[in-house]
Order: structure tokens, then sequence, then C-alpha cells
């Protein structure tokens, strides 16, 4: 069995099952819900997450892009109290309120001007009002829930961002001087044609320098996010796509029973990847005495994808081909807009076969092929 990961620019698991009003979160660095779920709803692998589903149950992660409320007038507090401000005030999302210090966490590092591009992920974008970042004060204590006087404002952007054509807003901000270490980046963002607005958490280290480095070519477009074990005979290849999508390069790995352990394959892969790849590096960035390196590390979500700022507009995609690749999938009825799906449904569409991931209704006019929407289908 091959499954295939397209990522044109990022891991693209976002989840087009929730409510058609839900519409987007911080991808990059990566907010707090989303992260749970690329991690899987049903089995998250980290503490934390595991921690907001025995609170929250796992819907909120399959909705990971309606954290959102109607504030009058931009009073986001009237809406959005202290201690709620990771769900959007929203009871949803309580478990993602948790005041830990285990929540997975992107190490951020600036660019030498002291610049970092956010990429925010806006599965149905709008007309906008605005962006505001804003991010946790020194001293902050992460095992207390976060309120609002915990936050220090540090960039806004006015009106429409750049957008890419997977409706991905970038937007280049100057980092808050003087941070080292843990801290929350707290983004609202309000739309222009109504009072709805969307909240995000994204979990972050600075490291421990607090100048930036002096030179950083390196700029995150996804993660690695492995959801299960790969059996002996399995492989996993990397491919990178020019800005006008044709094939640049593959790197693969093979796979036995030990390396395709879940927490196992993406480093193999990433040691490949880091050794002969003049365009990406897998791992965590670290800056020490304003030097950056990308390590990779044995775990199962730790793993950024980064592209050197040389390639603009590459992406990438993974591939798995399963050790059990001589199984046949069973019987597929042909995909139909309008019907309604449950989870493991296998369905054929334009040749090939797919699996539901998630129940679903194929809304009519919604657009959710299974060739386009990698979060509600799995090519097998």
């Amino acid at each position: 069995m091959k499954l295939h990961w397209h990522l044109p620019a990022a891991l693209t698991l976002s989840c087009l099952s929730a409510p058609l009003w839900a519409h987007g979160a911080m991808e990059i660095p990566i907010n707090r819900v989303y992260s749970c779920f690329l991690e899987g709803p049903e089995a998250p692998k980290s503490s934390a997450c595991q921690a907001a589903k025995q609170v929250g149950g796992t819907q909120a992660m399959y909705d990971w892009n309606g954290v959102n409320q109607n504030p009058q007038g931009d009073n986001h507090q009237a809406v959005v109290p202290d201690g709620t401000l990771c769900g959007g005030g929203k009871a949803e999302f309580k478990g993602f309120n948790l005041a830990r210090d285990d929540w997975r966490a992107t190490s951020i590092v600036p660019d030498a001007s002291g610049n970092f591009e956010f990429i925010y992920k806006a599965t149905a974008p709008h007309a906008t009002k605005y962006f505001k970042f804003y991010v946790t004060r020194n001293g902050w204590n992460p095992k207390q829930a976060l309120k609002w006087s915990d936050l220090e404002l540090f960039g806004t952007v006015n009106g429409n961002p750049t957008q890419d054509a997977s409706k991905r807003y970038h937007m280049t901000l100057k980092l808050p001087q003087g941070k080292t270490g843990p801290h929350i980046i707290f983004n609202v963002w309000k739309r222009s044609d109504s009072e709805e607005a969307f909240y995000s958490c994204s979990d972050v280290n600075f490291g421990g320098d607090a100048a930036p480095p002096a030179a950083n070519p390196w700029k995150e477009i996804g993660n690695v996010a492995a959801r299960e074990n790969l059996p002996a005979g399995s492989s996993a290849t990397l491919r990178v796509f020019d800005s006008q999508g044709r094939d640049a390069e593959k790197h693969t790995v093979a796979l036995n029973a030990v390396s395709g352990q879940i927490a196992n394959w993406p480093y193999e892969l990433a040691q490949k990847v880091n050794a002969a790849s003049p365009f990406i590096r897998i791992g965590v960035m670290k800056s020490q005495q304003r030097a950056v390196s990308i390590v990779p590390v044995k775990d199962a979500t730790a793993n950024r994808v980064y592209l050197n700022d040389s390639y603009k507009g590459y992406g990438f995609a993974i591939d798995l081909k399963k050790g059990d690749a001589g199984a046949q999938p069973p019987a597929a009825n042909a995909w139909k807009e309008g019907d309604k799906y449950a989870q493991s449904q296998v369905v054929s569409y334009q040749g090939r076969q797919y699996r539901c991931l998630q129940s679903h209704t194929a809304w009519a006019g919604a657009g959710w092929t299974p060739s386009t929407q990698p979060t509600l289908w799995q090519a097998i």
C-alpha cells in the first residue's frame, strides 16, 4: 500500500469536516489545536494533546480552524475571558487552555534582520481588517492560566496580507526583542466585512540567544507528523518540487522493523535529506552564539521542514510505501457529490481508490473531492 502525503508548501493535513463557518489558524509557528490534530485526534502522541482530549474530546481537534467569536467593536476580552484565550472563549476548545509547560513548541529563529515569516492557513479566506500579533511578557508562567495582561502586542498587519495558491497568508514581521526560552504567540484575525474574529495560540521557543543570528537562510514550510509505525519493507520518500511544480529531487529511505517505528522514520528521512539536499532541511532549529543549526530528533511530530530562502516557491511531498504493498483494498463504489461518507469507507474517484478519514457529507458545490481533500480522504 502506498500513502501519498502531497504537501505543496506544508504538511497539509487540514480537516474540512468542521462546520462551513470555520476558517483558519496559524500554521507557522503552528497553532496548538492544529498541532494536536496533526498528531491524530483519536490517539495523540504528546502528553499535552492527550490531556486536551481527556478534557474536551476529539471534535475540537477536528474543528481546529473554528476558534472564533463575534466581538462587537473589537472588544475581544468581552468574548474571550482570561484563562480561555487559547480556546477562544469556546467551551469546545477548553482542553487547549490547560496551563502546562509541555505543549509542543516551535523553535522560532529570526533572520539576520530580526524578521520572521508567519504563515496563517486560511481554509476559507475573508476580507481582513487586521491580524494582531501578541507575545507573552518576560516572566510569564506557563503553569498559570493565560491572561490578557500576560500579552504584549508586537505587530499588526492591516488589510489583506499576501496569499498564496494554497490559501495561506504570508506576513513578515520583526520579532520582539529580548525574548528567550518558551513563550506563546497569540494571534487575532479580525474580518472587515463582519464582527467575526479568530484566535490562535502558538507555543514557541526563542532559544537562548536574544540577538538574531548573523545569517539564517532557512524558513519553515511545514512539519513531519508520523501517525503510525511502518512495517519492515516500507519506505519513506521526500519529493521536492520547484516553483512551477516540477520535480526537483527526491530522497528515499528503506525501513526495517526498528527504523519504521513512529518516532524513528522521520529521523531516518531527515538524516538522508539533510546530507544530500541543497533545498531542504528537516529537524528542530537551534540558534546558539548567533549561528543556526537544524538538528533531526527521534520524535513523531517534532521535526520541522525548512526551505533555503534561495529557492522561493519550492514545496515538498512525503510519500510512504507500506510493507504490505501486495494487500488489495476492499471493493469501492464511485464517489458522488452530495452523499454521506463514514470513516474508513472506501470509494473510487478518477481511477483511484480513497479511504475516508473523517465522517462527513460531500455538500453540493463544496468541491470536497477525494483528490483535493487530503484530510478527508487518503489515497490507497
